[in-house]
C-alpha cells in the first residue's frame, strides 16, 4: 500500500507518495495525485491512500523549506526506469549540493558518461521524486534554467533558496 500526504510549501502544494517502509516513490509541486502516481514505474505501483500525517519525509521537507537544505538527504527514494543509466544517473543527482548546480554536460560526466548529454537530460525529465532527486540542480550547458516538469517558476524558486540559505 502507498500513502499520499499534500503539504502547502511556500511555492505551492507539494505531494507525496509513500512506500509503507517510507520510501519516497514520486514527488512533485501538485496535488494532483493521480498524474503524481503516473509516474511511478509499474512494477512499484500499489494502491495509494490518503495520509493526513506524512511522517519522516514530512518532516524533512518542512525542514527542507525552513532552510535545512540537507534535511531531504537521508529519505529514501524507491525508483526503478527500467535502465541502468537512468537509475544509476539518479543516484548520482542525489550527490549534487545545494547551492552548486551543475549543467547537464557535467551531470553526464558525474554519471559516467560525458557523451551522454541528451540521456543526462531525459533522467532529469523523467524524475519522479522531484526534490529529493533534485534535477532542479542541473542547467544548460549555458547556465540557464532549462526545463522543469512543475514550472520555472518552481526551480527558479528553489535555486534561490539554496542560494540564500
Amino acid at each position: 500500500m502507498l500513502r499520499h500526504s499534500i503539504m502547502d510549501t511556500p511555492i505551492g502544494p507539494f505531494t507525496v507518495i509513500v512506500s509503507d517502509s517510507g520510501a519516497v516513490r514520486a514527488s512533485g509541486f501538485t496535488s494532483d495525485v493521480p498524474a503524481l502516481l503516473g509516474l511511478v514505474h509499474p512494477g512499484l505501483v500499489e494502491d495509494v491512500r490518503p495520509e493526513t500525517d506524512p511522517g519522516a519525509v514530512g518532516l524533512a521537507v518542512r525542514s527542507y523549506f525552513d532552510g535545512d537544505l540537507t534535511a531531504i538527504d537521508d529519505i529514501r527514494v524507491e525508483q526503478h526506469s527500467g535502465g541502468q543509466f537512468m537509475t544509476f544517473a539518479w543516484q548520482v543527482m542525489r550527490d549534487i549540493k545545494p547551492g552548486a548546480p551543475v549543467t547537464y554536460t557535467q551531470f553526464a560526466a558525474l554519471a559516467g558518461r560525458p557523451a551522454a548529454v541528451r540521456a543526462a537530460a531525459a533522467a532529469c525529465a523523467r524524475n519522479p521524486a522531484a526534490l529529493f532527486v533534485p534535477c532542479h540542480r542541473v542547467l544548460r550547458t549555458d547556465g540557464s534554467l532549462g526545463g522543469y516538469r512543475w514550472g520555472l517558476e518552481v526551480k527558479t524558486w528553489l535555486l534561490d533558496h539554496e542560494r540564500a540559505a
